[in-house]
């Protein structure tokens, strides 16, 4: 099983997808999750890319960035997801090509369509069709305050934008959402209480 939790910083994508491999681990499932970002990997290729692109501006032209991400997002599909899915295990994302989409589509202004073709030329088709999929919202306040508290971690390139940036990735999450027929989730409340609402949304 193939599993997306995509949406806006601060959202609580990575929290949940811990909470939810925990959900599966304590019903016997193997499970394979990381995050697209990269910015944790113990892989020491993956986590150059991320520090590229994450931690500082570089003066890094937007195709570029378009493109490392890109990097990232296949080296661990192919040394990750790919082989957890052979073995009948449940994988578990946060992010997906949708935060490149929104990131420096959306946000930067890179052409929309030449990132979604380039991430089908790319990408296999597996990636494309998960079997849950799901964008976490928060409100703009709120997300604020989540920011503030994550210290350092707002310091990171795109978290350190504007909050008419910030607000112009809010909707463009939306649009997406319509767009891709793909379901979002309120991520209003604490860990436990929206953890409650992603079973019931995932029908677990």
């Amino acid at each position: 099983m193939l599993i997306f939790i995509e949406g806006q910083d601060a959202t609580g994508k990575d929290t949940q997808a811990s909470l939810l491999e925990g959900y599966f681990k304590s019903a016997g499932r193997e499970v394979v999750h990381y995050s697209e970002s990269g910015t944790e990997s113990s892989d020491p290729f993956i986590s150059a890319i991320a520090n590229l692109n994450y931690k500082s501006d570089f003066g890094i032209d937007k195709k570029t960035r378009v493109l490392l991400y890109l990097i990232n997002r296949y080296e661990q599909w192919k040394k990750l997801a790919e082989p957890a899915l052979k073995s009948g295990k449940i994988i578990i994302i946060t992010r997906s090509w949708f935060s490149t989409l929104i990131y420096e589509g959306y946000g930067t202004g890179v052409s929309k369509s030449f990132i979604k073709k380039l991430h089908h030329e790319v990408m296999p088709e597996k990636y494309f069709h998960p079997e849950k999929y799901v964008i976490l919202t928060l409100n703009d306040e709120e997300r604020k305050k989540r920011l503030i508290s994550q210290g350092k971690r707002s310091e990171e390139f795109f978290k350190s934008k504007d909050s008419e940036f910030q607000k112009r990735l809010n909707h463009a999450y939306l649009d997406v959402a319509k767009k891709f027929d793909v379901k979002t989730l309120d991520a209003t409340g604490t860990p436990e209480e929206v953890f409650e609402k992603l079973k019931k949304l995932f029908q677990i």
